[in-house]
């Protein structure tokens, strides 16, 4: 029973904090670019805790799988100040941005104290994290051309196994490193749903000088978000798989 509520706690903490400096870009990006942001929530589902401030609503959701950064004008148009709709493109990209962009300088970071701790040696903390950047790169660079198969991918439930197991103050920081930056890089995919499909949108915004059709934004968000699900059905049908096999 202590067993299974530390490696509770360890999955919790480590999924909940990804998420809150994944959201906390978005939100201080937001913030400092004068966009209105109506609610910071961390988690999804029913409301545990939640404050109304000045002008944002914070708040802790039962399922600590995802959040969300709500901001005026973002679903749909506003004319309200402060909207997002209404923010100059480059700004809009940046607070898009900048969730993917915390995670994988946050887990560069840490992989680079960590290396550092352990050897004594910057330049090989430096070197150590280079290779690290260019193999998580490398191997989502392989799911689109074949070297990787969607079998091979983990989703929530594979990692809180891998979490679970982890033995050691140094291991649980290493795979928080890796889980963050893999986060960050996978966000900014350009594909409808994921802040990376977003920007996509807003570049062809900019080159066209206007914005898609709104029906036709949500047909792609739709389609996004379809290809999205079915893939997250059949990534944690296959972590199942894996993790009853192995037990």
């Amino acid at each position: 029973m202590v067993g299974f509520i530390i490696s509770a706690v360890k999955i919790i903490f480590l999924l909940g904090f990804l998420i809150f400096i994944h959201e906390g870009g978005h939100f201080l990006v937001a913030k400092l670019c004068k966009v209105k942001v109506n609610q910071f929530a961390i988690g999804f589902g029913p409301e545990i805790l939640s404050k109304q401030g000045k002008e944002t609503k914070y708040a802790l959701r039962l399922i600590p799988l995802g959040g969300f950064v709500s901001m005026e004008g973002e679903e749909e148009a506003s004319e309200q100040e402060g909207a997002f709709n209404k923010a100059s493109i480059p700004k809009r990209i940046a607070i898009v941005a900048a969730g993917a962009m915390v995670n994988i300088l946050f887990g560069l970071v840490v992989y680079f104290v960590l290396v550092t701790i352990i050897y004594g040696s910057f330049m090989t903390a430096l070197t150590a994290t280079a290779n690290f950047s260019v193999a998580l790169v490398d191997s989502i660079r392989m799911l689109f051309t074949g070297g990787v198969g969607v079998s091979d991918l983990t989703g929530p439930v594979g990692i809180s196994e891998l979490v679970s197991k982890t033995s050691g103050f140094s291991e649980y920081i290493y795979l928080l490193a890796v889980i963050s930056v893999s986060l960050g890089i996978t966000n900014l995919l350009p594909i409808p749903a994921l802040d990376g499909g977003k920007i996509l949108l807003l570049i062809i915004e900019a080159i066209r000088k206007k914005p898609l059709k709104e029906n036709l934004e949500i047909q792609l968000q739709l389609l996004g978000f379809s290809i999205l699900i079915a893939l997250s059905i059949l990534v944690t049908y296959n972590d199942i798989i894996r993790v009853m096999g192995g037990s």
